[in-house]
Parts: C-alpha cells; sequence; structure tokens
C-alpha cells in the first residue's frame, strides 16, 4: 500500500467527521431541504494542509465500497458468480438467485439492498468529489489545478459507475441544497467524456512511489477508453421493449487504449497472478486501482465471498461460485484457469488437507445440482484474489483491486479494431495477451471473419478480466447479457436462467430513491 494512501487511511476518521455532513447535504440534491445545523463546508472548514488531505483521500476511500454491490452486480447478474442458497445459507429472501436469474423490480430484495446501497455508495463519491472542487476552488495551493484535476477524474469516474447501472441521473457538480431531476444518460456520457478530457492535462504520467494510487494521466485515458468502448450502449436508447444503440465511438477508443499502451509507463506483469496477490501493490500492469490495506477492515473481502468456512481464519463465508459453463469454457492448458478452486480444498492458514462441517473431505466440484439447495461443497469457486492468512478481519485483506489493467487496453483496442473492420490488426492484439498464457499452437488464427473474431475477443476477455467486474458491459455489448443460459447441472426449472427483458440491461431507480425524490422518474419497463 501507498505512503499516501496509509497515511490518508489513518486519517480516515477525521476525514469522515469533515465529510459525513456535507455528504449528507449533497445526497440531499435529491431528498433534502434545509442544512443539518452541525455541517462543515468549504466556508468552515479544510483550513490547513492536513484537513485538506484528508479530504482528498476521502474521496479515494469512497471508491472501496463499490467492491460490495458495484461488483456483485456486475458478476452475479452475469455467467460468472452465482450465489446459490447453501441450507440456511446464502438465501436472504430469495435476493442472491433474483440478481442471478434478472428477475428484481424497483422494490424487490436486491433493489431495495444492493442497487439501493450501490446508488448510496456512487453518490456518496460524487458529493466528495463535489465538496473538495469546491474547496480547492478556494485554495491558493500550489498544487491546486493537479489537485482538482484529480477529483474531477475520480467524480467522473463515480458519474462513469452510475450511467452504466442506471443510465440518466442527476447531474449535481456543487453542494447546492435541491432535489434534482434525471439528466439523459447521453448527458452523463458527455460530461464524463468532457471532465476527463479537460483533466488530463493537469495529471501527472505517474506518481512518485510514495503517492502511488492516485489517478494519473493513464486513469484518465483508462477510464475514455472503456467509455469509448461502450459508447454504442452508454448513448443508446432503452425502451420497455427495444434497446437502439448509439452512435460507435471505435476510433476514439483505439487513440485513447493507444495512450495508455505507448505512454511507457505501464506494462505486461511477467508473472500475470502477482497482479492480484496479496501483494501487487507494485504491478507494472495496473493503471487505476482501489489501495486496498491489511489493517481491520481497509482491505477486501473477495476471498471471503467464496472460500469454505473450513479454508481460512477468521472464517469464510463460502458463498459465491461459477457454473459449470463458464468455469469449462477455459482451455485446460491456460493458466488463468488457476484462479478457479475445484478438488480436494486447504488451508491457507496451515496447508493442511480440509474436511467440511460433517468431517468429509471437502472436494469443490465443477457442478452445482440445484442452486436452491447446494451442499457446501458444489461449485468452482473464483479466487482470483487470494486471501491473507491471519487477516485482521474479513475484510482487511491487502490485494489492491484494479479497475483498469494494461491487458484490458489491448484488449478493448483489439474490439475498437475488429468493429472498425480489420480484424487481422486486431488479432494481433489479441494473440498479445494471449501468447502470455498459451503456447504458439493456442493463438488466435490471423485469417477469422470479423463474426468469429468478436466472438474469440469475447471469450478472450472473459480468460483474461474473468472476476474484475467487466463481464456485464462485456455481454452488453455483445446482445447476450438477457441471454438464457443453463446455472446448475440439473435440467430443472430453478435450475435455469430463463432469457429476461431487453430493458433489464439498466438497473430500476430503487423505489427508497423515488420515494426521496419525486423528480426521478422510473427506467422504462419497471
Amino acid at each position: 500500500m501507498t505512503t499516501f494512501l496509509k497515511k490518508s487511511l489513518r486519517r480516515v476518521t477525521l476525514g469522515a467527521l469533515l465529510l459525513v455532513p456535507a455528504l449528507t447535504l449533497i445526497q440531499a440534491c435529491t431528498n433534502l431541504t434545509e442544512v443539518p445545523k452541525d455541517a462543515l463546508t468549504p466556508d468552515n472548514a479544510f483550513k490547513t494542509d492536513l484537513e485538506v488531505l484528508a479530504g482528498v483521500a476521502s474521496v479515494y476511500a469512497g471508491l472501496r465500497p463499490t467492491l460490495w454491490g458495484y461488483y456483485n452486480l456486475s458478476e452475479i447478474t452475469t455467467d460468472e458468480l452465482l450465489v446459490p442458497t447453501r441450507g440456511n445459507d446464502w438465501y436472504d429472501n430469495g435476493r442472491w438467485l433474483e440478481i442471478h436469474r434478472q428477475q428484481w423490480t424497483e422494490n424487490s430484495g436486491s433493489a431495495l439492498d444492493d442497487m439501493n446501497g450501490t446508488w448510496n455508495d456512487l453518490f456518496s463519491g460524487v458529493a466528495k468529489a463535489n465538496l473538495m472542487i469546491e474547496v480547492m476552488n478556494k485554495s491558493s495551493s500550489a498544487t491546486k489545478d493537479q489537485t482538482i484535476a484529480e477529483l474531477r477524474t475520480l467524480r467522473a469516474w463515480y458519474y462513469y459507475m452510475l450511467m452504466d447501472f442506471f443510465g440518466g441521473v442527476p447531474l449535481v457538480t456543487t453542494t447546492e441544497l435541491a432535489k434534482h431531476e434525471r439528466v439523459s444518460r447521453d448527458s452523463i456520457f458527455r460530461f464524463v467524456e468532457a471532465e476527463l478530457k479537460a483533466s488530463s492535462a493537469a495529471l501527472p504520467p505517474s506518481w512518485p512511489s510514495s503517492f502511488r494510487g492516485r489517478v494519473t494521466k493513464g486513469s484518465a485515458d483508462a477510464i475514455l477508453a472503456s467509455l469509448y468502448l461502450n459508447a454504442q450502449v452508454f448513448t443508446g436508447t432503452v425502451t420497455a421493449n427495444s434497446f437502439t444503440k448509439g452512435t460507435a465511438r471505435w476510433t476514439d477508443a483505439i487513440a485513447a487504449a493507444d495512450r495508455v499502451i505507448n505512454s511507457g509507463v505501464y506494462s505486461l506483469a511477467t508473472d500475470w497472478k502477482k497482479n492480484f496477490s496479496i501483494d501487487n501493490q507494485g504491478s507494472p500492469e495496473h493503471i487505476f486501482w482501489i489501495s486496498e490495506s491489511s489493517a481491520a477492515d481497509l482491505g477486501m473481502s473477495l476471498a471471503m465471498r467464496g472460500l469454505h468456512y473450513n479454508q481460512l481464519s477468521p472464517e469464510p463465508w463460502n458463498g459465491f461460485a461459477t457454473i459449470a459453463d463458464t468455469y469449462n469454457a477455459f482451455d485446460p492448458n491456460d493458466d488463468r484457469r488457476s484462479i478457479f478452486l475445484v478438488g480436494q480444498q486447504y488451508s491457507y492458514n496451515t496447508g493442511a488437507a480440509v474436511k467440511d462441517r460433517q468431517g468429509n473431505p471437502l472436494i469443490f466440484t465443477v457442478g452445482i445440482v440445484d442452486a436452491t439447495k447446494a451442499a457446501e461443497n458444489e461449485g468452482a469457486r473464483l479466487m482470483k484474489f487470494p486471501p491473507l492468512p491471519g487477516a485482521a478481519t474479513g475484510n482487511s485483506h491487502p490485494n489492491n483491486y484494479p479497475f483498469f489493467r494494461l491487458a484490458e487496453m489491448y484488449l478493448i483496442k483489439a474490439e475498437a479494431l475488429n468493429e472498425s473492420g480489420n480484424t487481422p490488426a486486431a488479432i494481433a492484439q489479441l494473440n498479445i495477451i494471449r501468447s502470455r498464457h498459451l503456447p504458439a499452437g493456442s493463438l488466435i488464427d490471423p485469417g477469422l471473419s470479423q463474426a468469429q473474431a468478436r466472438q474469440a475477443i469475447l471469450n478472450e476477455r472473459l480468460f483474461e478480466l474473468a472476476g474484475e467486474g467487466k463481464r456485464r458491459q462485456d455481454l452488453i455489448r455483445a446482445g447476450k447479457y438477457t441471454d438464457a443460459h443453463q446455472m446448475c447441472t440439473a435440467p430443472i426449472a430453478t435450475c435455469t436462467k430463463a432469457a429476461t427483458q431487453i430493458y433489464r440491461i439498466l438497473f430500476p431507480i430503487p423505489l427508497t430513491q423515488r420515494q426521496s425524490n419525486p423528480l426521478l422518474a422510473q427506467n422504462p419497463g419497471y
């Protein structure tokens, strides 16, 4: 973990004291009409460098909660992750299977918990950024322009995620108290694009090692590359019965990806697994990431969600698994298949073979017979981010979580080249990534048709980026997100994810939010 973020996290209590009242105030863009008497504002707080540093750090700290709601909804609504009911565990009023089956409504369990929580998490990030931008606008600091660019980039990322999930949302860039209507999804797209382009000039190409983890020119370009890759979706039109694509931005996606690739700042990691390990803080491949810590409750919990209760101390949660079709899609010779745990399992603390709660050898199966009543050993576990044995708490695993890695820039460029009609060049980019994991005989044939290459690129994104929160976007772009698939090995109704309505490529605005702010119109279909 970097010195900057270690220091700022040690000051997170100060940051919270300063920012929580103001955060409530900004979220009031949709639901408050008066200023709390104890609210701290740019005029009565942030008078010292320490307070300003804590405030900026709190905007970064707001990224950490996205590894729950935003991550889970990006993964569990797809074929990458499934949370089966295991006896009395993981039922939660049917919420987890509802997410995977894409059966949510605006007031169902997943909407009122996961989607509402994500909405609040992301607008909390916007609120903190707005407050600190206002603070810095009044500052005489020598680094004022750079810090404002940093904050605008972070705010753009929060809005990117809001646009991704909910489409049009209220666009708030001040600490004003008012309810706001939603603006169009296309308006949010243009705002994010403009903010990133404007901020990039003032951002550094890299930071000194003591400040690693702060956003850079590469961070802004990586977000832009992803924004342009998804432009047809983000600027398209969703109705209750159809989806019409917006304007493609393939040339812009290639240019943004190339700026990262050719920057000289990043390189592909020789040891691919080092991108995700507990000591991945120095990965040369990470472009924009969440800095995690082994301090109590200041790290990630991804490993806890899938590991069996008996595999680690403190005790994991034995929930998340993948479906058999996804596990089997990986070439057995591909070293990326090792992110899944199958077969006899071992303790991360002692290395000894582990037994289940009944005293039998704990053997993870590839298939799940029935997701509504799964055994504790069923399902391959996606363990891309391994745990820290003896972590202080379940949320104290120090693996940094990359929003963007260099490998994805090659994959974005490959997809954009293919969609632009340059399939041989696209496959050359694809094979740069594939050659890191498989022998030459397994590389993609440059003679594929555009349609064949499109599928090969989608497959490669699964193999390279599984467990990194990308699958929902990928399937939406490919027109496959709402398709049916088999959840389990048993051919029974409860184990088929049926085809769902196209409007579900957007989540509903949770009822909680619409009750707080009657100006919020609902998404089509809900």
